[in-house]
């Protein structure tokens, strides 16, 4: 019997179970079919450095069906809607697929029309988004232009997509306006929902003596309801107001429309709802989900997803075979924090454990919570990883799914 496995998404999600799930199964053995509305693999963690120059959007794109191994079909169409009844994907354009086992990797989606005001006049001028390529790019001539005045950094909500992002963009943006000579006409503002500068307390101590140092107004718990673009005005739900002469925003994020289609796959947001453990949905057992589509209260990072891949592709061999399912996945997740002059920090964590010092992943590695050298060219380095060996699928010696305890400063057991 040859299996039917659909993955709906070509992300980083979606390529990475492919090529995983490619070299498990032979094509005798397997049918592999990956869904995408577009042809067009964006290298998310280099949205950040466009706005600032340093990179630029044609040296992080290429073709999604290139990045998929051999044997792997790929589909460009967009998707109506997944019948769990029947086991059945139906696209836009009619046709159907029938799976024996469904990934969904459909990503997350920006939502700025859902905040008031936000894509209005001044939309993409006075008002901008590095999230997505069209928004880099605008943001990019809006600061080459902008000569003093009033930034804000503005989280609309969570989750989001790689949440320390917004916090790299204040620090980069620290240190381009120092490098053009101009730091002291321009004043800027992390402006968040959290009570925090970071999700997670120990990272938000250390992150927030950093937006401190760099002269950074941190604002918290501010849930915005309103954006008057023309009139430079935040507003908050509880009517607090915030001025700004730019903002960078980062808009609500919800799971791909089709979910909302699905019957029982999605929840609220349309994120798919999984197993925090097993990546299984909790819609239908022949159903898995990887990275930012799912619901999971692991960050929304390229990690992560890496890290769920593994278990990911152990699932479903599993599940196809008949055996219980692996219920390790433990929420790893690391990032590197750029924090600008060619300095970058670290953390690693997971859905029990805090960000802690140490080194990342034996006492040898790069420091954690701690600003160097070494974390920024790790930083660099990461896009070389991602295209040659994160998406093809390869394992990276020394860096398994489980979240490492070697090199961290644990804290010491509490007595009883």
């Amino acid at each position: 019997m040859t299996h039917r496995i659909v993955i709906l998404g070509g992300g980083t999600g979606g390529t990475i179970a492919a090529n995983r799930l490619r070299r498990e199964y032979d094509e005798g053995e397997a049918t592999i079919t990956v869904v995408d509305r577009n042809d067009w693999h964006v290298y998310q963690p280099g949205l950040l450095f466009v706005p600032f120059g340093l990179t630029q959007p044609e040296d992080i794109v290429r073709p999604r069906g290139r990045q998929l191994h051999g044997g792997i079909e790929y589909r460009l169409g967009e998707v109506e809607a997944v019948d769990l009844a029947t086991d059945t994907v139906h696209l836009q354009d009619g046709s159907t697929l029938a799976y024996d086992v469904l990934v969904v990797a459909s990503g997350a989606t920006l939502l700025p029309e859902e905040t008031e005001g936000l894509t209005g006049p001044g939309w993409n001028e006075k008002a901008c988004t590095f999230y997505d390529l069209d928004g880099a790019s605008a943001l990019e001539q809006a600061i080459e232009r902008f000569d003093g005045g009033r930034i804000l950094v503005n989280i609309v909500d969570m989750p989001i997509k790689c949440p320390v992002a917004p916090l790299e963009f204040a620090f980069l943006a620290d240190w381009y306006f120092q490098d053009r000579g101009i730091r002291d006409k321009v004043e800027l503002a992390y402006v968040t929902p959290l009570d925090g500068a970071f999700t997670k307390p120990a990272a938000s101590r250390a992150l927030g003596g950093i937006l401190e140092e760099k002269g950074v107004e941190l604002i918290t718990e501010f849930n915005t309801g309103e954006v008057d673009v023309a009139g430079g005005r935040l507003v908050s739900y509880d009517d607090r107001e915030e001025r700004f002469d730019l903002l960078v925003t980062i808009p609500l994020h919800g799971g791909a429309p089709f979910v909302a289609r699905s019957d029982g796959l999605g929840d609220d947001l349309n994120f798919a709802a999984a197993d925090e453990h097993t990546l299984q949905s909790r819609a239908k057992p022949n159903v898995f989900v990887i990275g930012d589509a799912s619901n999971l209260p692991a960050s929304k990072a390229g990690s992560v997803t890496h890290f769920e891949g593994e278990i990911l592709v152990e699932n479903v061999q599993r599940f196809l075979a008949g055996k219980d399912l692996d219920a390790s996945y433990d929420g790893h997740a690391n990032c590197f924090i750029e924090t600008g002059f060619h300095r970058a920090l670290m953390i690693d964590f997971n859905y029990e454990t805090e960000p802690l010092p140490g080194h990342f992943p034996t006492r040898v590695g790069a420091p954690l919570l701690k600003e160097s050298r070494l974390n920024h060219l790790g930083k660099l380095m990461f896009q070389w990883f991602y295209w040659h060996a994160l998406l093809p699928g390869r394992d990276i010696p020394g860096v398994g799914p489980d979240m490492p305890t070697a090199g961290k400063d644990l804290p010491a057991p509490a007595v009883t």
